[in-house]
């Protein structure tokens, strides 16, 4: 059950946007087997002037940088984690076409009892 938070600067279609939340549902199933219409992400568009990024750690970044956001279950291994930044940036550069570059993705693990999915019940605890 992850959720995703994606941040990018704003302007880009509708399909470019759809294209990012289809490769990023594809990537976690494939790279942690999600289940199927698991689907929780979000996009927040900022302009110029509320988007700042650098070049740390010899990356060169483009405008079309995303941030990409995505909490998870504290279950998953190094392994399957490295998996998923991989396929993460081979879907992004066929669809929509984003420059691995400009894929910067972090995890944030969270224990299974600091969830709610609805009706203000911890189902997974």
């Amino acid at each position: 059950m992850p959720i995703i938070h994606i941040s990018m600067r704003a302007g880009k279609p509708e399909a470019y946007r759809q294209a990012i939340f289809d490769s990023l549902y594809r990537a976690l199933r494939d790279a942690l087997n999600v289940p199927q219409d698991d689907q929780f992400m979000t996009i927040t568009e900022h302009d110029a002037a509320n988007f700042r990024y650098g070049g740390a750690f010899d990356v060169a970044r483009s405008d079309d940088l995303l941030y990409v956001q995505i909490t998870v279950f504290n279950t998953r291994t190094a392994q399957q984690k490295k998996a998923l930044f991989q396929r993460i940036a081979q879907l992004l550069a066929e669809s929509p076409g984003i420059r691995p570059e400009d894929i910067f993705v972090t995890i944030a693990d969270a224990p299974k009892e600091n969830w709610s999915v609805g009706h203000g019940l911890a189902q997974f605890a």
